[in-house]
């Protein structure tokens, strides 16, 4: 729905940040979604693996917080991440109540892999924008992300989507 469209957004709407970066964004995930899917994954299951890559081994209710997902959705995303191997869960020996999960070595090709596909669907996204633009682009919504309400926190898995 760009300005060329059939049907173009009001001026209005276009004047405002939020809508363009909501709608922007909405072109993305659905991009990476669809690039995801054709691998038999979802975004949720690359977010859990990135943080796990990235912070180590974690309770399902830490990656919970981390992540700002549902408990209900993180048991389902960490049972279909351990059924393609590229989690493991491990029982803490100091207490056999707590399980730890992890990242195996097939989780980490498979996140190089999706780490690849959503740079190619960010490539598509910021074709328009020289690399200058792109680092400053970057710079700004980093500064916004972090600065803002919720800093740093993922938004909520939505029910039955994991």
């Amino acid at each position: 729905m760009g300005p060329t469209s059939p049907n173009p957004a009001p001026p209005t709407l276009l004047g405002l940040h939020t809508y363009l970066l909501s709608l922007t964004g909405k072109a993305a995930r659905g991009r990476l979604s669809d690039r995801l899917a054709s691998r038999g994954l979802r975004l949720w299951h690359m977010a859990v693996l990135a943080a796990l890559a990235d912070f180590g081994p974690h309770t399902q209710r830490d990656l919970c917080a981390r992540l700002s997902v549902d408990p209900s959705d993180m048991a389902k995303i960490v049972e279909q991440l351990a059924g393609f191997g590229q989690i493991e869960r491990t029982r803490d020996p100091a207490d056999r109540r707590r399980v730890s999960v992890g990242l195996t070595d097939t989780g980490r090709r498979a996140l190089t892999e999706l780490v690849g596909e959503a740079r190619a669907v960010q490539d598509e996204m910021l074709a328009p924008l020289t690399g200058d633009e792109r680092a400053q682009l970057h710079s700004f919504l980093l500064k916004v992300f972090t600065a803002g309400p919720g800093a740093g926190t993922g938004a909520r898995a939505d029910q039955g989507r994991a």
